[in-house]
């Protein structure tokens, strides 16, 4: 009797386990048949992705915690330059109040703005957009931590639209810079203090990168991004999930001002050079050519764009006009470069030393001709144009 009951559970045992073996076969998801009676490959009941917060997908937490130290707010005032009132200089007026003056007369409107910024060095270098801090008489900046503190300068390039500015904090966070193996559809995430209400994180993928032509810089080799990117956010981070700096939120294509799902941020490659020649020269050093370009028109918009682009003025004794280019020319390669755009032209120029020689490939008239251009460098910016937009833009 003691061994029927010693055995008993053993048994019970195994005829559970072969129950829930046999119950799983049935649960499992049986190929289809075709019509043809061809067994067709079961249905995948796995999930595709991991969806846990270890994973990255659900939480971006960690990039966040990592990158947003290291973004600040930016707070400029900028003295209002208004005409005299009429009355400050008539006899009667001045003999009646003297030398004290009404409040609304003696004094001049502060007006202020705000931006974002990223700190890049742990000594108190802040990266941010030139627009945020052009012509501003204070500018002070926030951290996350609380702490404030007055900027300074250190150098603009209002060609890219950045400038780098100082302070002297200690024990001050910094960002990464992630240089390369950007590509579309990774997501990102755009840190910034948008229309003042505080620091704010936004996310999306990146859309586009190497966006050009678009009429906002000089030099433009734009990440787009569909993060929501709003005024204030300017100067600010866009962040991979690891929180690596990809680059410096800088504008939008907007009609209201507000979002709509089309950013652009200059990438970190081009922030870290600017700031490099920043601080090493107080200023940025590029090649210069002496022509305005036209992009290269399309008759027929199912057909390939064509390489190359138009040179619509030549300027006098600039490098080109020493080098024989003449108005009209169509510049095709340089350095064995094929050029595709006009801003392609300028950023690749602009790469090259002052004073060293590239070979531009043109055609002339149904000719090709090589010709060796002694580069200079270009003067500041905004003198002769080297772009000539399009009519009507």
């Amino acid at each position: 009797m003691r061994r029927t009951f010693t055995w008993l559970p053993w048994v019970l045992l195994i005829l559970v386990i072969i129950g829930f073996l046999g119950w799983q076969q049935l649960q499992k998801p049986k190929a289809p048949v075709a019509p043809d009676g061809v067994k067709m490959p079961a249905e995948k009941v796995e999930p595709l992705i991991d969806t846990s917060r270890s994973g990255g997908v659900v939480s971006y937490s960690a990039a966040v915690k990592v990158a947003a130290p290291a973004v600040v707010n930016i707070f400029t005032t900028q003295k209002v330059k208004q005409q005299a009132h009429p009355l400050l200089t008539d006899p009667v007026f001045r003999e009646f109040f003297g030398d004290q003056l009404p409040d609304q007369y003696g004094q001049s409107p502060n007006e202020n703005s705000l931006g974002s910024g990223v700190i890049v060095r742990p000594d108190g270098y802040i990266l941010t957009n030139n627009h945020v801090i052009a012509q501003a008489d204070q500018i002070v900046v926030a951290l996350q931590d609380g702490r404030r503190a007055e900027a300074k300068v250190v150098g603009t390039d209002p060609d890219t639209d950045l400038a780098v500015i100082k302070i002297e904090l200690t024990q001050l966070p910094v960002l990464p810079f992630k240089l390369s193996d950007n590509e579309v559809g990774d997501v990102v995430l755009a840190i910034g203090n948008p229309f003042g209400v505080g620091q704010t994180v936004t996310q999306g993928i990146i859309s586009a990168t190497g966006r050009s032509d678009l009429g906002i810089n000089t030099y433009e080799d734009f990440v787009q991004t569909d993060a929501a990117i709003n005024p204030g956010n300017s100067g600010g981070a866009l962040i991979d999930v690891a929180g690596n700096l990809i680059g410096v939120n800088t504008a939008i294509f907007s009609q209201t001002g507000g979002s709509l799902g089309i950013g652009f941020a200059i990438p970190a490659k081009i922030c870290q050079q600017v700031m490099n020649a920043i601080l090493k020269d107080g200023r940025v050093v590029r090649g210069w050519l002496g022509i305005s370009l036209l992009p290269t028109e399309r008759d027929d918009v199912l057909q390939p764009k064509e390489k190359g682009v138009t040179v619509a003025e030549v300027l006098a004794d600039g490098p080109a006009a020493k080098a024989g280019i003449q108005r009209g020319d169509k510049i095709m390669k340089v350095n064995e470069e094929e050029i595709s755009s006009a801003s392609h032209l300028i950023n690749f120029v602009a790469l090259q030393k002052p004073n060293s020689t590239i070979q531009i490939e043109v055609e002339r008239a149904g000719k090709t001709m090589m010709l060796d251009v002694v580069v200079t460098e270009r003067k500041a910016q905004n003198s002769s144009s080297q772009y000539i937009p399009l009519p009507g833009q």
